[in-house]
């Protein structure tokens, strides 16, 4: 009996390690925010959105797993047509906290509008250093394409969509399409991870620039402080591969200036090669304005547009 006994919590014990193989960081959620920006923002709403009965919610998806540790995605189908342009969604959080489930509302209502929406869990900052959730995302990319016909996709209309660190994500994912850099050894295809337009919500296009002020935050991603790894701040900046090939771009801005910091370079390089691009500022607006309304429908509508627009 004790020998039963000594084996069942040896069992138990693995189970456990297994489960906490990094720390998660739960600062960042929907409801933190409001509690701090409620008081500044008397008005605002955490907004309402009813399931719709065009879209299919398909949750918690394995795309990929790095050795044991499964990576998910939340998918929205617009179930009218069979080859909707898709919109792949990357949560922020300053690299290190957030979740996929933050960016079910806007998966929902861009989903509604006719497309197919996909929120992506990728390792965090605690969890895996720069740039393995760049690569995480990538492979979702490459998930999401290869099951097209599922997911009722046009696998040759993809746009890549983040917010705050996630934003800085998508930009970063958009300007390096073919950079071998960034993606998984396992592609054969230079298209795999390729996306055809990026919507970069509040997200920075440059590390080391005069408007931004990034710190510890994207240091501790980043793996050092830019005089230690000056490459990496260079590299994981967007405006550092922004180039002919560089898809079209929104950019949708709070109020707050350093959250745009190489912003306006990245848009001269962009209208000398003639590429489409597009700013819309939501004024005075704090940062995360997107959760909440009045701002979300603001969100849903340049979004939508602008996909519109780009596809069709």
């Amino acid at each position: 009996m004790h020998k039963v006994r000594l084996i069942l919590i040896v069992f138990f014990y693995g189970i456990a390690a297994q489960s906490q193989q990094y720390q998660i960081d739960s600062s960042y959620t929907i409801k933190s925010t409001y509690a701090k920006l409620i008081k500044k923002y008397p008005f605002i709403t955490i907004p309402e959105v009813q399931s719709n009965p065009d879209v299919q919610e398909i949750s918690n998806l394995v795309y990929n797993k790095v050795q044991e540790r499964a990576l998910h995605l939340d998918a929205f189908i617009n179930k009218k047509n069979k080859k909707n342009p898709a919109v792949i969604m990357i949560h922020g959080g300053g690299w290190r906290s957030g979740n996929k489930n933050q960016m079910q509302f806007l998966g929902k209502e861009i989903a509604s509008k006719g497309y197919t929406a996909f929120a992506v869990e990728y390792r965090l900052s605690l969890e895996a250093k720069y740039p393995a959730g760049v690569i995480d995302v990538k492979n979702a990319i490459k998930f999401i394409k290869d099951n097209a016909a599922k997911f009722n996709i046009d696998p040759n209309k993809i746009t890549i969509l983040g917010c705050s660190s996630g934003g800085q994500m998508a930009a970063l994912i958009g300007t390096t399409n073919n950079n071998s850099i960034f993606e998984d050894k396992t592609f054969k295809s230079k298209s795999a991870s390729k996306v055809n337009a990026i919507i970069d919500i509040d997200g920075v296009l440059a590390f080391k620039h005069p408007e931004s002020s990034e710190g510890d935050m994207a240091a501790f991603w980043l793996g050092g402080k830019s005089d230690e790894i000056p490459e990496n701040w260079k590299q994981a900046s967007a405006l550092s591969h922004t180039n002919k090939n560089t898809p079209p771009t929104l950019f949708i801005c709070s109020s707050i200036p350093r959250f745009h910091a190489g912003r306006d370079d990245m848009i001269k390089i962009m209208n000398e090669h003639k590429i489409y691009n597009e700013v819309q500022t939501i004024s005075d607006s704090p940062h995360s304005f997107w959760f909440y309304e009045p701002w979300f429908e603001q969100t849903i509508s340049y979004t939508v547009r602008f996909l519109d627009k780009i596809f069709k």
